[in-house]
């Protein structure tokens, strides 16, 4: 699946490095803004340890794991919704992406220019918002003015239409982004199809130095406060941290150097998970001697469109599909033993297909 969330953000705030840490792609990690000129596209290994135990007891030929894509994106300043600075190309890199990792600055660093000054990722936050919403107004005003002159006609559905696309406008206009805007299902149908640069689904990164990490500071205190009311989840990463992490070649110098930074795991699997959500992603599993690989699925998907990530035969040729649930898998330890004890599952073409399932499709075709 070619599902993509871009890395946004002022020029250096630590998109390129954290972007770098999280991809094996080496973006420009440079002291002065638009290091990033053209958008880097990184395909990135989302860790899940369901995948490391399902290894561990199967010992296949191969393990494959599920990946997303990352889009580091040139980053935005005051005016891009008129086309300063690379702001055309931001809008138009970002309007490609399914998602949107805004990443702020929360660390203070003389040796790291700020292009407006100084640390106030609250303010950061609402420079991108209003271009973008800016943006958005544009979109929505061309929009609306095709709807009224539809509802000249009279037609009940033209003008509820029109009622619709004047609450998004009113929305906007109000400064506030149209993902947060609260719609009924039809309303919602609308604001899809206007393709509106704030209503992707975003997830904050407050970039922090080492000592906040853990619990934020300052900066994260007030971001937090900020976004509160937002459909959004925030979390804390140290970019520098990411990067000495991934510069380091063994599994044993990370897991010391996590250690002795009283971390569990490297902030980038949170983040990687945390944009695998955003994407309304999930995982199902596919288990044997010669594999066992992990597949990307749209939550909600039905069993023959899950089969078809796989190979479109599969949907097509369709007949059922035998699920093994994850937890018992890990309770029997093996296929034989969960289908002794009657713990393999038979299912049709109506079955939805949930996070961590172990699947074998049976098709014709």
């Amino acid at each position: 699946m070619a599902l993509q969330a871009g890395i946004v953000g002022l020029p250096n705030v630590g998109k390129s490095t954290l972007f770098n840490a999280l991809t094996s792609a080496k973006a420009l990690a440079a002291n002065y803004p638009f290091a990033t000129k053209d958008p880097n596209v990184g395909i990135i290994t989302v860790p899940d340890e369901r995948l490391d135990k399902l290894n561990e007891l199967v010992n296949p030929k191969s393990l494959v794991p599920t990946t997303i894509e990352i889009v580091d994106i040139a980053g935005l300043i005051k005016g891009a919704s008129k086309g300063e600075g690379l702001g055309n190309q931001f809008l138009a890199n970002i309007r490609e992406t399914d998602a949107i990792v805004h990443v702020v600055r929360c660390f203070v660093d003389d040796n790291v220019v700020h292009v407006d000054g100084g640390v106030d990722p609250v303010r950061d936050k609402d420079i991108i918002d209003t271009e973008l919403i800016l943006k958005d107004l544009e979109t929505a005003e061309k929009r609306v003015d095709r709807l009224r002159k539809q509802a000249k006609a009279g037609k009940k559905e033209d003008v509820r239409m029109v009622e619709i696309g004047e609450q998004i406008l009113k929305h906007l206009n109000d400064g506030k982004p149209a993902r947060s805007v609260e719609l009924d299902d039809e309303g919602m149908v609308l604001l899809r199809d206007m393709m509106l640069l704030t209503s992707k689904p975003i997830l904050y990164v407050c970039n922090v130095d080492e000592a906040s990490v853990n619990d934020g500071n300052e900066y994260t205190k007030r971001f937090i406060e900020a976004v509160k009311d937002e459909p959004a989840e925030v979390i804390f990463i140290s970019a520098a941290i990411e990067a000495e992490i991934a510069q380091m070649e063994t599994l044993e110098e990370r897991n010391d150097y996590l250690e002795m930074m009283g971390l569990a795991e490297p902030g980038v699997n949170r983040l990687i998970r945390g944009t695998y959500k955003l994407l309304d992603l999930i995982t199902y599993f596919t288990v044997g001697e010669k594999e066992v690989r992990a597949w990307t699925i749209r939550r909600g998907w039905k069993a023959p469109k899950a089969a078809s990530v796989i190979h479109t035969d599969f949907e097509k040729g369709f007949i059922r599909a035998e699920v093994i649930k994850y937890d018992d898998y890990v309770k029997y330890g093996s296929e034989a033993a969960i289908k002794e004890a009657g713990k393999m599952g038979v299912e049709g073409k109506e079955y939805v297909v949930q996070d961590g399932d172990c699947m074998h499709f049976r098709f014709n075709v």
